[in-house]
């Protein structure tokens, strides 16, 4: 596999760390819901059910030791949201955290966004190792002191203390989503971002909590001639007009705000023909799009449907210009993963850092990666009785029919409940992060 610096398609991936309880007996609250590092790849934050967010940070040591580069210890954790729940609709709205976005670092401090189903929050995570003392008016237990025995001046001083990671939360975006908010995307200016939901888009401004402008929005007049949702959305990484979101029918529409304030019309529609070979009950539902990304140059699209992820050329709308199958073998299991409600799974994507190999999940903790270049695929599997430091990942191999060879897992004995939906890959380096239920697997390449 081509590494961030491309030319080798040998990479050995390894074991580094897992994090989270060993325990058969998983709590709901504990079940991770997502996975982003931030630009420089120093900080990884995962969001779970339980509304928590979980920040690890690169040991500073072991960045400069290549073989231990991929530690990472827990930096902060918080309580981004809270159990709400509208009265007016009487429902239950839940603290599960849907999607982390780190906004460029301009600062010491690092911002990142978090959103549940209906509210965006701006969350500030800063360093403090000093404490001023010596106040003139204030005791240093906190006690404010009579004025009249205040009889020389003093000025405060910074005094060093033990090192906190404090989070505040600095901005609250709220009442802007009727439905279940599913994508945030910060834009390229660094002053705007877009958050979607089944059926709109929505454009804010960090700065702004009161309002934002609806730029996308598909809800038919009667509701009973609604065809599709969105699915996802995103903002090019480069060019801060354009955007694209997908939808439940394999569609991926791209959308530029030079042209009207409602992105209605869009720009380029990407979709593929269906096969009529292929064709079945399940058609529709396996189309239906769970991740659209961008590649860092910009120049390409990936987007992952149940069964395969597709690159997309954006100067080609007709078909995709990759296809890469990542468990074709389930074609045939289809009626079953739908009475499980497994059909339904929603499977994000990440690039490396170059864009020359993609990453997504699969069932029985099993992850795939496919290198663009050498048109090579692995898969690999997320599982603790491979957890020795630095132990090389074995490919994995499913065995679709007939007989069965040593190392291979039959299709019938994969496990549906040992799922990876949230992958994220160093933006510049050989280390991937894999969320199984309640862990987190961080990988990197083995240097010889």
């Amino acid at each position: 596999m081509a590494g961030p610096g491309g030319g080798s398609n040998d990479v050995q991936w390894c074991f580094s760390q897992v994090k989270g309880a060993i325990d058969d007996d998983v709590a709901e609250a504990d079940i991770i819901s997502t996975v982003e590092f931030n630009q420089s790849g120093e900080l990884l934050a995962t969001g779970d059910k339980g509304g928590r967010v979980v920040i690890f940070q690169q040991e500073q040591e072991s960045k400069n030791k290549l073989q231990c580069r991929g530690e990472y210890n827990v930096y902060s954790t918080f309580q981004s949201h809270e159990p709400e729940f509208d009265y007016l609709k009487s429902l239950e709205i839940e603290e599960k955290i849907n999607k982390i976005r780190w906004l460029p670092q301009k600062n010491a401090a690092h911002f990142l966004l978090s959103t549940n189903d209906k509210t965006i929050k701006l969350w500030k995570i800063s360093e403090r190792d000093k404490r001023p003392e010596g106040y003139n008016l204030k005791e240093e237990d906190g006690q404010y002191r009579d004025p009249n025995t205040v009889t020389t001046l003093r000025v405060p001083v910074f005094r060093p203390m033990d090192l906190m990671v404090e989070a505040s939360p600095r901005r609250v975006f709220a009442n802007a989503h009727t439905y279940h908010i599913n994508s945030i995307s910060v834009n390229s200016d660094c002053e705007t971002y877009l958050s979607a939901d089944d059926l709109r888009v929505n454009l804010w401004h960090l700065e702004i909590t009161d309002r934002s402008f609806n730029i996308v929005d598909i809800k038919p007049a009667n509701m009973e001639d609604l065809t599709e949702v969105i699915t996802a959305a995103e903002f090019h990484p480069n060019q801060c007009n354009t955007f694209v979101y997908s939808s439940s029918k394999g569609t991926i529409r791209l959308c530029d705000m030079r042209a009207a304030a409602l992105c209605d019309s869009h720009a380029k529609l990407f979709e593929e023909p269906e096969d009529p070979n292929n064709r079945s009950f399940f058609s529709e539902i396996i189309s239906s799009i769970s991740d659209v990304k961008f590649s860092h140059s910009g120049r390409y699209m990936m987007t992952r449907d149940y069964l395969s992820v597709k690159i997309w050329d954006l100067n080609m709308e007709s078909r995709p210009v990759e296809t890469y199958q990542v468990h074709e073998y389930l074609r045939s299991k289809l009626c079953s993963l739908y009475e499980n409600d497994c059909i339904f799974d929603k499977f994000e994507c990440c690039w490396n850092g170059n864009d020359s190999v993609v990453m997504t999940g699969s069932y029985n903790n099993f992850f795939r990666m496919f290198d663009r270049g050498y048109q090579q695929d692995m898969t690999l599997e997320a599982s603790r009785e491979n957890s020795k430091p630095r132990s090389v990942l074995k490919p994995r191999k499913v065995s679709t029919g007939g007989k069965r060879k040593k190392d291979e897992i039959s299709v019938d004995s994969l496990d549906f409940n040992k799922k990876i939906l949230h992958t994220a890959w160093h933006p510049l380096d050989n280390i991937i992060a894999v969320a199984t239920t309640n862990n987190l697997y961080i990988f990197q390449d083995k240097l010889n």
